[in-house]
């Protein structure tokens, strides 16, 4: 239900093409919005696995259409805690889709789902509806309620296989969903820092808010610095990739990995400003403390982005 507002609010239409019933603008202006939804804890999970298919759906306009002002969403087929351009568990058998993919972001509420399969020619996308017959969906409970996730097993099932190279998709799918995951925890973290000042403000000891002590002050200022250098990462990021430079992949994976690990520290601080109080399901803290330990892992760790980030940077001498 909530998806849907999304829809006809026109969250869906953000950073997509005019042409296929979008607002425009590209994946800057998504960043934004991930960041805005993040900083409300909206659920969001049906709108970032959806965005994340729009480029791949051009090959399909007509569902591209539908899934940007009906509200039909899309999903890729692939596990929440891996980059999306390192499939795994699907197989096509030259005429049915076959295989197990655990925890898909957004699959169980979506009408279409994405299925990156291995062919005998090679790696292909398919575009599969999640009611065919043999699409078998059980919903995957995740500590973080603002998003869902469902595992996906194909037991003989038909598809449309798209007209595109599955790798390049992929590559540019890992890439914008890193800088949205990124612009998603720099939202958590915004929030979480003004809720922790405010109620430093609020609190008091000693007869005094504890928010005059230097070690709270102290805390603050680290959180601010945290906040504010992982904002000018994230939208950099975006911009680079939505050019596509030859440094994007750097910069996308800087993102995921830098801006996430900061935000995963700032809930922590916030957690401990707040006391016995932020660990109480009656205080919002939790929502964004929740949101931000996801996506620390989704679609990668901190550590699997670094790793990209070491095998891509050249070697140089010392001294």
């Amino acid at each position: 239900m909530f998806a849907a507002r999304l829809v006809s609010d026109g969250w869906f239409g953000v950073g997509s093409p005019e042409e296929l019933g979008g607002q425009g603008g590209g994946l800057l202006e998504l960043a934004l919005a991930a960041e805005e939804l993040a900083r409300a804890a909206a659920p969001s999970g049906a709108w970032l696995a959806s965005v994340l298919t729009i480029p791949a759906l051009a090959e399909a306009p007509e569902i591209a259409s539908a899934v940007l002002e009906d509200g039909q969403f899309a999903a890729f087929v692939a596990e929440a805690g891996r980059p999306l351009d390192l499939p795994r568990g699907l197989e096509f058998d030259g005429s049915k889709l076959h295989g197990t993919v655990p925890s898909v972001l957004g699959a169980g509420g979506a009408r279409w789902l994405l299925a990156p399969a291995q062919t005998p020619d090679g790696l292909a996308l398919f575009v599969v509806e999640s009611n065919a017959d043999g699409v078998l969906l059980s919903d995957r409970s995740l500590l973080d309620r603002t998003r869902d996730a469902a595992d996906v097993r194909f037991e003989g099932v038909s598809g449309r296989r798209l007209d595109v190279d599955a790798a390049a998709v992929l590559v540019d799918a890992a890439l914008r969903s890193a800088v949205l995951v990124a612009a998603g925890s720099l939202g958590a973290a915004g929030c979480l820092l003004d809720l922790a000042v405010d109620y430093s403000l609020q609190r008091k000891q000693f007869g005094v808010p504890i928010g005059s002590f230097q070690a709270v002050k102290h805390a603050a200022a680290t959180m601010l610095v945290s906040v504010e250098s992982s904002r000018s990462i994230a939208y950099f990021a975006a911009a680079s990739v939505d050019l596509g430079g030859d440094e994007s992949a750097l910069h996308a994976a800087t993102a995921k990995a830098q801006v996430t690990a900061a935000g995963r520290e700032v809930v922590d601080t916030a957690l401990t400003m707040h006391g016995a109080i932020g660990y109480t399901w009656e205080h919002d803290l939790q929502l964004f403390y929740k949101r931000a330990k996801l996506d620390a892992e989704l679609f990668g760790s901190a550590r699997t982005w670094n790793e990209r980030l070491a095998d891509a940077l050249p070697l140089l001498p010392a001294g």
